[in-house]
């Protein structure tokens, strides 16, 4: 596990970086304030999990409760998939309509972090 989600992690902070980078240095003139401010939001959420997908990585063979562990990591990645990826796809397309399954990302994100702090329970 040690190994897959430090793969996926790293990964997923290439790619924040990148798009953050495309944003900024590209997009910026291209969409409205309002859909940089979204690109922007995706960017820091897509970031931050990311660093959080490594940190589970690293933590991973110190918790008891290997299953919930996996589990945080899985949810968390879905998080990232659901909540910036959809947020990444509305300021893309103007599709207004993915706006409404960013919060499942969102609950994505909290179910991953609470599943963690489960998993460091004796």
């Amino acid at each position: 596990m040690l190994r897959r989600y430090t793969i996926i992690g790293s990964i997923n902070m290439l790619l924040s970086v990148a798009l953050g980078a495309f944003g900024a240095h590209v997009m910026k003139g291209l969409l409205t304030p309002e859909r940089m401010a979204t690109f922007e939001t995706a960017v820091q959420y897509h970031m931050a999990h990311a660093l959080g997908l490594l940190l589970i990585a690293i933590l991973a063979d110190k918790l008891a409760d290997q299953k919930k562990v996996a589990l945080s990591a899985r949810l968390i990645w879905i998080g990232i998939i659901v909540f910036s990826g959809s947020l990444y796809l509305l300021c893309f397309t103007g599709i207004k309509m993915l706006g409404a399954i960013t919060p499942i990302g969102g609950v994505a994100f909290i179910a991953g972090w609470l599943m963690l702090a489960l998993a460091a329970r004796r």
